[in-house]
């Protein structure tokens, strides 16, 4: 038996796996999660689970989908609750994509974008990004005009993994020229609560076009759940909101209650997140100016710093994020695993305890100044 071909090279995240093979007193500043309790209002929801745990519906719970629509300003016509953000990604790719069909993707991006596209037959066409690799205008149009066969595209802001954003005149400027297309515009803005400065702008303040992407994941504290949404037209929605069930039929009952919970309460939730989100920056900013003599501006939104390699790590990014890892005890993600625009940089998060990261800073500080 030989499993199916569209599993070829369908390997684990290398972000994974930098962290999986970590030894056990390594400091982790690879994953992309929050490190801040999961909020009281969460913990109390799983808690209070009684009787039966039936399914629900397959497009997620009324009153989560209404809690999700009054977030957004919208109407719960236009929700679909998914498992997590890439369960929705996923269900999306597949109900759009034929083979020979392209999605354009950013480089660097999100690791998952051009691994879906394959997994639905697809090709990822990558498009470069701007100075500070936020969204280009001039890079996306240039990729979009160069490829006939484009059928999504996607727009991640505040982006992973290098935390930079995208205008508002830039993303109406991309949705009208998808739309003049028929090409299908999907903006993932997980990260769009998780701000240190204004909130960074979305898709729906420019349009009513294209689909929006959340998540729990990030700004709410609450990776595990496995809770997102897609925000659209209902007509592009329920395809995917179909496929969505043949996978996981519905997401978690408990989990949608936890949910509820958290969006019910999200000014004190958010408030909180950004509060944490602030600490760790501080940390970052104070032990890089310490250790390597500079301080980062402020992302547009996330947890991640785009850190530029020491000019000898160059060659095989890999290869100096295993010695990081293996050496001072400290994970990070080399950039060339969110694609080769990202050869020249590590991502790290400052999702963490605040002392985690001044210490993992120091610990990595002598591998900047040596080969």
């Amino acid at each position: 038996m030989r499993p199916a071909a569209r599993t070829a090279g369908l390997g684990p995240s290398p972000i994974r796996v930098l962290s999986e093979g970590a030894p056990p007193d390594t400091l982790p500043l690879g994953l992309g999660e929050p490190g801040w309790p999961l909020p009281e209002v969460a913990r109390r929801a799983l808690a209070g689970e009684a009787g039966p745990c039936p399914y629900g519906p397959n497009g997620g719970l009324p009153d989560l989908r209404e809690a999700v629509a009054a977030f957004l300003g919208t109407t719960t016509e236009r929700i679909f609750v998914s498992s997590g953000s890439q369960g929705a990604l996923f269900a999306l790719f597949h109900a759009w994509l034929e083979p020979g069909a392209a999605v354009l993707v950013p480089d660097p991006g999100f690791v998952a974008y051009p691994m879906l596209t394959r997994l639905a037959g697809a090709e990822a066409v990558p498009y470069g990004l701007g100075p500070g690799f936020g969204l280009d205008l001039e890079a996306f149009l240039r990729a979009l005009n160069a490829t006939p066969h484009a059928r999504l595209a996607v727009v991640n802001h505040p982006a992973n993994p290098t935390g930079a954003g995208a205008s508002a005149e830039a993303l109406a400027a991309v949705a009208s020229a998808c739309e003049a297309r028929g090409v299908l515009l999907i903006a993932d803005e997980v990260y769009r609560e998780l701000h240190l400065g204004p909130r960074p702008p979305g898709l729906r303040d420019v349009t009513s076009s294209g689909v929006v992407l959340g998540s729990l994941s990030k700004a709410w504290g609450a990776p595990g759940l496995r809770i997102g949404w897609a925000e659209g037209d209902p007509a592009l929605l329920e395809p995917a909101r179909r496929l969505h069930a043949a996978m996981v039929t519905a997401p978690a009952r408990p989990s949608q209650q936890a949910a509820l919970a958290l969006l019910q309460a999200s000014d004190t939730v958010l408030r909180s997140a950004r509060a944490a989100l602030a600490q760790g920056f501080r940390a970052l900013s104070e032990s890089l100016q310490d250790h390597f003599g500079h301080a980062p501006a402020p992302p547009s939104g996330g947890f991640y710093h785009w850190m530029p390699l020491p000019p000898w790590a160059e060659g095989d990014p890999l290869a100096f994020a295993l010695r990081l890892r293996d050496e001072a005890r400290v994970v990070t993600v080399p950039g060339l695993a969110f694609g080769p625009g990202g050869r020249r940089h590590l991502r790290l998060s400052y999702g963490g305890d605040p002392e985690t990261i001044r210490t993992a800073l120091c610990r990595l500080a002598p591998f900047w100044r040596t080969p």
